[in-house]
């Protein structure tokens, strides 16, 4: 008998230029978790409007390309080259990035899809190979290395085990952890939390403003709440600062899905803001039952999701507080205003976004309260 032969095809790596191949670059991720119960899917719309110009103005200050990988005419491989020329400045670096990052269990298919993206930006002077990131620091970011039998929620990535297997192949080397908690609130605001925020109030001369809608936000404050979160944020990993346009995209994009319950403004006598911390309902289980598709029925998940005067799982986004504001006990303020709703919604569950593991005022916010440390991810650099 003769020896069977077979022939392995070469990988085919192909920009993308044209709107229908976007559209198949954004769906191949869902295609390859179709299976796994814990990806939470992106909102397809917001995913296009992600790599529009028109509509994105982090564009403005990055230069991207985008790739699929083929194998036999199929899809196996995705993943975007960025470079953020406004943070590398920030930074003092030549890093480009990857991200949307996501491919079979094939080493020659990864390794090509990084050495595509490596060349690219060498080209362009780059010295750094940085990933996976986004275009900007509110994208997901950070390979899980950890916690994958926990379904994501909307603001984080997940990926399969073998990832960090083709990753660590590469040559690619830890640059930052971030690690995320669930969080079981306690049933009241616990009187110390409430002593420390009594005190804050009174010696930092600040207060918690309640406001109701996005409308009454934009009223009374503009965009300074957005200004507030950019000067929070500047020491944080791969952090670029906002241009104006980036912070009326963030302002329009999120913000008007708020249940304002749990948006806390704490403002000094001026009436300055000082403090923004804000969450949202978990709605990532929405997302998986419409698959990130808005039609024909993911509106109403999202907005039954949204709009919800009961959950068990609530999503912790953010706190961020004026730098000259900060180590004075503004957090207290926004546990002592949020809690009381967490227990009116009947939530037993929140689930924090990324945080650093650099961040510790920040991880203290939440390990003060019973909790679980469930996930990690990484973000890793190679030299080009």
């Amino acid at each position: 008998m003769h020896p069977i032969s077979v022939v392995i095809m070469a990988v085919d790596i192909r920009e993308i230029h044209t709107r229908r191949d976007l559209k198949k670059f954004i769906q191949f991720a869902n295609d390859l978790y179709a299976d796994c119960p814990y990806y939470c899917p992106p909102l397809f719309f917001d995913e296009m409007n992600c790599f529009n110009q028109e509509r994105n103005p982090a564009l403005e200050v990055c230069e991207y390309q985008l790739w699929l990988a083929f194998r036999d005419g199929k899809i196996v491989g995705r993943i975007a080259g960025i470079i953020n020329r406004k943070a590398n400045e920030k930074w003092g670096v030549k890093h480009v990035r990857f991200g949307w990052f996501d491919f079979i269990d094939d080493p020659e298919v990864s390794k090509t899809l990084l050495d595509t993206v490596a060349a690219w930006g060498k080209a362009r002077g780059m010295e750094g190979l940085n990933g996976p990131v986004g275009f900007t620091d509110f994208d997901h970011e950070g390979l899980l290395i950890d916690g994958y039998e926990y379904p994501a929620v909307m603001a984080s990535l997940y990926n399969y085990p073998y990832y960090v297997r083709h990753i660590d192949a590469y040559g690619l080397e830890k640059e930052a952890d971030w690690f995320e908690f669930q969080v079981y609130p306690p049933n009241g605001c616990p009187e110390r939390l409430i002593r420390i925020a009594d005190i804050v109030k009174e010696r930092s001369h600040v207060r918690i403003d309640k406001v109701k809608n996005s409308r009454e936000l934009v009223r009374k404050y503009g965009i300074e709440y957005m200004d507030v979160i950019d000067e929070a944020y500047q020491k944080l990993y791969n952090f670029q600062p906002m241009t104006v346009k980036q912070k009326n995209y963030y302002k329009n994009m999120y913000f008007p899905l708020l249940n304002f319950d749990f948006v806390t403004l704490v403002v000094n006598e001026k009436d300055e803001i000082v403090g923004v911390g804000l969450g949202m309902p978990d709605i990532s289980d929405a997302l998986r039952k419409c698959g990130g598709k808005l039609l024909p029925l993911g509106w109403y998940y999202l907005l039954k999701a949204l709009k919800a005067k009961k959950m068990d799982s609530f999503s912790f986004l953010l706190i961020a507080v004026r730098p000259d504001y900060q180590d004075k006990g503004i957090n207290a303020l926004f546990f002592q205003d949020q809690i009381p709703y967490i227990n009116q919604y009947g939530i037993k569950r929140l689930e924090t976004t990324n945080i650093l593991e650099t961040n510790t005022k920040n991880i203290a916010n939440f390990t003060q309260f019973d909790h679980k440390r469930h996930k990690q991810h990484r973000a890793y650099i190679k030299a080009i």
